[in-house]
């Protein structure tokens, strides 16, 4: 077993879909859900730097205080953009999956299959029906 933890909300179909996923490799991942545990500043200012997308990548805008809080404007900082993270918590996009193949934001869902160290033990698919891998483990070509 490798270590992976998985930032989860619980309420979310994509971060339930990716636990799935994880759990499908045989891995059993230690889940944080990060709105009761919410990361501190030097664990979510690490996991953006490892993700190695902006700051910005990482809001999440959809069902969050984004527009009330006016996090479009240019205006703020990376520093401030997460101190609003780590005031509301539901303002880290998710989930946030770290393998040691790397850590992304997985969304969609399928993202974690490229840092997924074993191999899915059989077929998946999402919650919405939607093939995401077949019954001999492979990633189901979309094209």
């Amino acid at each position: 077993m490798t270590h992976i933890t998985i930032y989860h909300n619980p309420a979310c179909g994509t971060s339930r879909n990716v636990l799935a996923l994880i759990r499908n490799s045989g891995e059993d991942p230690t889940v944080i859900e990060y709105l009761k545990t919410p990361p501190d500043r030097a664990t979510l200012e690490r996991l953006i730097a490892a993700m190695g997308v902006p700051v910005r990548d990482v809001l999440r805008q959809k069902g969050s205080p984004y527009d009330e809080l006016g996090l479009g404007d240019p205006k703020w900082t990376d520093a401030q953009l997460i101190d609003f993270m780590l005031q509301h918590p539901i303002l880290i996009n998710r989930p946030i999956v770290v393998t040691p193949l790397g850590t992304r934001l997985c969304r969609p869902s399928e993202v974690v299959l490229d840092i997924l160290p074993q191999p899915q033990q059989g077929a998946f698919a999402k919650e919405d029906g939607e093939a995401v891998v077949d019954a001999k483990g492979q990633r189901v070509d979309k094209s």
